[in-house]
């Protein structure tokens, strides 16, 4: 009998302070912080591109933080130092971009600057010329888009497409353009001949491409 009352007393103890710990585990939960209502998380992997909106957030400089859009040039207009490029920039480069441009204007000695995408920019691609589904395509926020992967999503080439000079027009955040020339046929086909940086082309907002036809 005390050998029972023993072990009884033994799993009352544990049960017991298994609740207690469930308990204190609840509370911290409920004042831990929690993130502000109406913002949003951005991958970090997400590059920056012209008319993305934004939040600046600058750690315990909240006169300096703000909810702006990224504008044509690729630029934000930041108090005290105006404006700098990130459009192209990954969210943590633009971050230190900003960072960069608070100390070096000396207006503050260590900014911790947060960024995250409050609502983001149109992100499509087009294609034309002699493909099956010829039209605008979405890119994805969270991963890349190649051009075979377009290509392929698109329904693939024509039987008369020139799937070897596939032209990619890119426009640059300041306005220029930009000419790429890709052999998608001998990619897809696996040929030697085949370009293996054409492979790791990925795909930008706003890129036109068109698939001319082929010479019979």
């Amino acid at each position: 009998m005390p050998h029972a009352m023993i072990n009884f007393r033994a799993l009352f103890l544990l049960i017991l302070g298994s609740l207690l710990g469930s308990i204190a585990l609840a509370k911290e939960s409920e004042s831990s912080p929690r993130p502000a209502s109406g913002t949003t998380s951005s991958p970090s992997s997400y590059v920056l591109t012209n008319t993305d909106r934004i939040r600046v957030a600058i750690f315990q400089e909240d006169d300096l933080s703000l909810i702006a859009r990224i504008d044509s040039q690729g630029r934000i207009n930041l108090p005290l130092v105006g404006e700098v490029a990130i459009a192209g920039l990954k969210i943590g480069d633009a971050q230190s971009a900003i960072e960069a441009a608070y100390r070096d204007g000396r207006f503050l000695r260590s900014p911790r600057v947060s960024i995250s995408v409050e609502e983001y920019a149109s992100r499509e691609v087009s294609i034309q010329g002699q493909i099956r589904s010829p039209g605008r395509y979405p890119l994805p926020i969270e991963s890349s888009m190649t051009i075979i992967e377009l290509v392929t999503r698109a329904g693939g080439f024509t039987d008369t497409a020139r799937g070897t000079a596939v032209r990619i027009t890119r426009i640059l955040p300041d306005g220029t353009k930009k000419n790429f020339e890709v052999d998608v046929d001998s990619l897809i086909k696996g040929r030697r001949s085949a370009n293996v940086s054409d492979n790791s082309l990925v795909l930008e907002p706003g890129d036109i491409i068109f698939v001319p036809e082929r010479f019979i």
